[in-house]
């Protein structure tokens, strides 16, 4: 093992034996259960609940309630009393409760409104930033001062196990095929763009990511790499509250969001609006050597990049109680933006065969005009019955989508005196037209039996077209325009996807299974009008799962899962229209990929000590078809990369993830995942090997300094990894963050520096059997934020103590 690894390794246990350190407790468990509701019956959502000895007052644990006003609570037998608190809420004590080793069901506890100003409620606790569920980890994004006046995509980089690259494309455990939902379900926001969609997302607006590395059956099936869940803001609280934020930064980053909700009685209405202006610059750079018989050509690239953007994202719904378990919402998603893009590419190339003797420089230049308005509707209904869990909910939504592109292309060519090539400068100019309507209906309903059974199903429906007219055309002397050959066309794309799936689980004892199954039939059809060429995919698949878990002594936990996933080629990886940009270094997708498939497994522990918690997990993933983008180099230098179908991949690793409060000022938390990656793809060509060992950790230290003055620190490393054509390079990233309680803790000042040492860069090397390429690329350069957030009849939350999460 090299050295250097050797010594990472130990740096990351020496940062991480907080997280090791266990204390033990009686082998015999019970459960307390119960349900929160106020005075009118409605659940009341996240509320903590803690678990005091009766003898002396000590708090044992604590948990915080689900969504459904839900909780639940283990421990050994012995005499207990609740202490509930939530705000607006009175605190509330319950009596003695008496456990056994039998199970305890205090059912409906009722917490009367307090009669004190909101402003005046001290809430004793909250959500920690990372709470641990053994099929999920949740991260309460608020709580991560570096988050503060970023995007959704700024936001996913810094969770664990999620990368995003210089493109703003998502990736999970190392594999970029990820399903990226909007509240559970597919969004506009994650359509034509993928997950760099996310970059025109105002961070202010999510209220917490669910990460899921192995999904069940009652999640789609797409996504190999697992699930990723952005849950966006909506109070329920009664009466008017809300909370608003102002941004400024530096390169230019200027936004405000206000999310608002009033509730009175049977309706609540919700808003949140978001607008942004924020000019960001980046900067990338290629060297390459293309060898044709005995002759070297070499040429080197520079470019920088301004893009100029303007955001609106404006949300706003209703919900109706026809009673308290039965709830109709209708919610509207309007997102307008507008974008400038100028980016300026030097193309320096050298004599053959010769030290580096400049030969000519080629400037080219971009200018593009982008609008990008999108719209989405939903309704959907809640249902929830007599017995606790047996519910059924409905949802349908609609999504219509729509993106022009306008871009202008100037090149010409010099010697390197400076003077006129004989070279003729050209003048192009491509129009891209995009649209998406898309219909999904989506039905679940979940009925419990016998103690701890419970019974699931449900069916969805997905139609989806896109087209993308695509020109480019040429300026002749005469000032004419002729399009260029190949380069305009129509493309289109029908989908429609549907599903059905069954669950069932039970717990006996201390041994709890979910086992689950789900079909769905897939019929894809992508037509090039002008060609006339027609590519029709139809494919019925059936995607197991199974999950179990143990229940341990002394608060630990067991769980292993199975589950196969699918990556379907979506609309960009199919789209065979080339990128112009570069006139040197063409994208375009693939009409002829094929879905890759993977059986993923794994295994997963959670331990929860007195001042903190910890998970870990061993997984394996085994994929045929592997999807990876293949570059290729003509003899001219130019290169095009598109996606292609390997023939397998097999992945190994293991992660670990924890908090840990040092001090009652002083908590850490973090993660670490090493994994193995072999890749074959002999089926294209012998050369496509890769077997790679690599790993990646990310550790946050926040200290409270002063009694509202908090400072964070956070870092992120990704190491080197090989791949099929060469290697991805390092990355090493610093944040720092500092926040201020103001105005009688009803507001906040939040200071961070994203990126300090500007170390975010995408490195790479590609290699062929006649090129070698190395790249480089920063997509954002350092950010300074300043954020000041103002919250109206809502109190201020304290951290919770780590250790506190939902079991």
């Amino acid at each position: 093992m090299p050295k250097t690894f050797t010594n990472n390794l130990l740096l990351v246990f020496f940062l991480f034996p907080p997280l090791l350190y266990a204390q033990g407790t009686a082998s015999r468990q019970a459960w307390i259960r119960g349900t929160l509701v106020d005075e009118k019956k409605v659940p009341i959502p996240f509320t903590t609940v803690e678990l005091h000895r009766m003898a002396d007052s000590v708090l044992v644990t604590g948990v915080v309630a689900n969504e459904s006003g839900v909780f639940a609570i283990q421990t050994k037998p012995g005499r207990y009393y609740l202490k509930v608190s939530a705000v607006s809420y009175r605190e509330k004590l319950t009596p003695a409760i008496n456990l056994d080793e039998q199970d305890k069901q205090l059912g409906s506890l009722v917490l009367v409104a307090s009669a004190k100003r909101l402003d005046e409620v001290v809430v004793r606790g909250e959500k920690s930033q990372m709470e641990l569920a053994l099929d999920k980890r949740i991260f309460n994004v608020g709580k991560d001062l570096a988050n503060a006046g970023g995007t959704a995509s700024d936001i996913l980089k810094n969770i664990p196990s999620v990368a995003v690259d210089g493109d703003g494309n998502v990736s999970l455990r190392g594999s970029n095929s990820v399903r990226i939902l909007i509240d559970g379900k597919p969004s506009g926001l994650v359509s034509f763009k993928g997950g760099s969609g996310l970059q025109q997302l105002q961070g202010s607006m999510i209220e917490r990511v669910e990460v899921i590395t192995n999904p069940s059956a009652r999640y789609e099936a797409e996504g190999m790499g697992g699930v990723i869940n952005i849950v966006l803001k909506k109070e329920r609280k009664e009466g008017f509250n809300g909370s608003f934020d102002v941004i400024t930064g530096y390169p230019t980053n200027f936004g405000a969001a206000a999310n608002i909700n009033y509730r009175r009685r049977n309706l609540n209405f919700f808003v949140n609006y978001t607008a942004s202006f924020r000019n960001t610059p980046g900067r990338s750079s290629l060297y390459q050597e293309v060898y044709s018989n005995d002759t070297t050509f070499v040429y080197r690239q520079n470019s920088t990049s301004s893009l100029k953007g303007q955001n609106n994202n404006a949300r706003a719904g209703i919900d109706y109680y026809f009673n308290p378990k039965s709830i109709l919402t209708a919610s509207y998603t309007w997102r307008l933006s507008k974008g400038k893009r100028f980016s300026d590419i030097q193309y320096l190339d050298y004599k053959v065969n010769t030290n580096n003797v400049l030969q000519s420089i080629t400037s080219r230049t971009q200018d593009e005009t982008e609008t990008e308005p999108n719209s989405e509707y939903v309704v959907s209904y809640k249902k929830t019955f007599a017995r606790e869990g047996h519910e059924l909910t409905a949802d349908v939504r609609y999504l219509d989508n729509w993106e022009k592109s306008d871009q202008f292309f100037a090149q010409k060519t010099a010697l390197p005196d400076g003077n006129p090539s004989s070279i003729p400068s050209t003048l192009q100019r491509a129009i891209n037209d995009e649209t998406e309507k898309q219909l999904l209906v989506q039905v679940d309903y979940v009925k419990p039996f016998a103690k701890d059974g419970k019974l699931e199903s449900g069916l969805r429906i997905s139609s989806r077209n896109m087209t993308n007219n695509y020109s480019v055309t040429q300026q002749n002397a005469d000032n004419t325009w002729t399009p260029l050959p190949g380069l305009t066309n129509d493309f289109l794309y029908v989908e429609k996807i549907n599903a059905l799936y069954g669950i069932v689980g039970n717990k006996v004892r201390k041994f709890s299974y979910q086992m689950g199954l789900r079909a769905e039939w897939t019929d894809v059809t992508t037509t090039l009008k002008q060609t006339n060429d027609v590519n029709p995919r139809s494919y019925a698949n059936l995607f197991p799962s199974v999950h179990a878990t143990y229940d341990l002594p002394r608060q630990h936990a067991l769980q292993i899962s199975y589950s196969r996933r699918v990556r379907r080629p979506q609309y960009n990886d199919l789209s065979p229209f080339m990128t112009f940009s570069d006139n040197r270094n063409f994208f375009s997708g693939n009409p002829d990929l094929n879905p890759e498939f993977t059986n993923a497994f794994e295994v997963g522990h959670i331990k929860y000590v007195e001042k903190g918690s910890m998970s870990s997990s061993v997984y394996y993933r085994h994929t045929t078809g592997k999807i990876i983008r293949i570059r290729r180099v003509d003899e001219l230098g130019n290169s095009t990369t598109r996606p292609e179908n390997l023939a397998t991949e097999d992945s190994y690793g293991a992660e670990f993830t924890g908090s840990y409060a040092l001090y009652k000022w002083w908590k850490l938390d973090g993660s670490v995942n090493f994994f193995r990656a072999v890749t074959n793809g002999g089926n294209l060509d012998a050369s496509y090997q890769s077997d790679t060992y690599s790993w990646y950790t990310r550790l946050m230290s926040r200290f409270t300094i002063l009694k509202s003055l908090d400072f964070q620190l956070r870092g992120n490393y990704e190491a080197p990894q090989k791949t099929p054509q060469g290697t991805r390079q390092a990355i090493a990233t610093l944040d720092l963050s500092m926040s201020k309680d103001v105005l009688h803790n009803n507001g906040t000042l939040v200071l961070n520096v994203i990126d300090v040492f500007n170390s975010r860069r995408y490195r790479s090397i590609t290699e062929g059997a006649n090129f070698y390429t190395e790249s480089s690329s920063q997509g954002r350069l350092r950010q300074l934020n300043l954020t000041f957030n103002y919250r109206l009849h809502q109190a201020k939350k304290k951290t919770k103590e780590p250790g506190e999460g939902e079991f």
